[in-house]
């Protein structure tokens, strides 16, 4: 099994000597880094690199969890992804080893509570978008036509025989934007010739 080890700091001053010298302690046979780039993004030099080089039946190693990614969310998924890939996973200072059957159980109860997280946030969001909606707050984008422009568009098109590429151009929409929002208006009824 080959380890493959990554090392991150969030900033230029921080050093990566402690992880480097754990990571070496283990033997891993490549170890790849970023420094003074922030953990919540998952697009990193260093781990990008990491990521593509395990193949199934290596392992990818970290100092701690935080190293690889802040989101316990982004960290399940990115460990599942390793998994469906055949290889396995170890933080080193949280004692996780996917290649064990204690490892996979600690995942596993992260994986559960990662779940836990992501419901209690949903019904947070529904929660506040029923109230704002009770509040007569609108909720979502703002359309991308007014009234006006639709009706403006709709005598264009009905009138001057205008075609709706060109009329979308105009309102700088695309063609089914145009269209939809005349039909959600009850201005337009059929498809016409896009």
């Amino acid at each position: 099994m080959r380890k493959i080890g990554y090392a991150r700091v969030s900033t230029n001053e921080q050093h990566l000597d402690l992880q480097l010298a754990a990571l070496k302690a283990i033997a891993c046979d490549h170890i790849f880094t970023d420094q003074g780039i922030s953990g919540s993004t998952f697009d990193r030099r260093g781990l990008v690199d990491a990521l593509s080089s395990v193949g199934e039946g290596d392992m990818l190693v970290v100092w701690r969890l935080d190293r690889l990614g802040r989101s316990l969310i982004d960290l399940i998924h990115v460990i599942n992804d390793l998994g469906t890939r055949g290889v396995e996973f170890r933080s080193l200072n949280e004692a996780i080893d996917t290649s064990t059957s204690g490892g996979r159980l600690t995942f596993h109860i992260m994986a559960a509570m990662a779940e836990f997280e992501r419901s209690i946030i949903s019904e947070r969001t529904k929660a506040g978008m029923s109230a704002a909606r009770s509040r007569g707050s609108l909720i979502g984008r703002r359309p991308a036509l007014t009234s006006e422009q639709l009706n403006e568009a709709r005598t264009a098109f009905v009138l001057d025989k205008v075609p709706i590429d060109v009329l979308a151009e105009r309102y700088d929409v695309h063609p089914r934007t145009l269209v939809r929002g005349m039909k959600e208006a009850q201005l337009l009824t059929g498809d016409p010739t896009l």
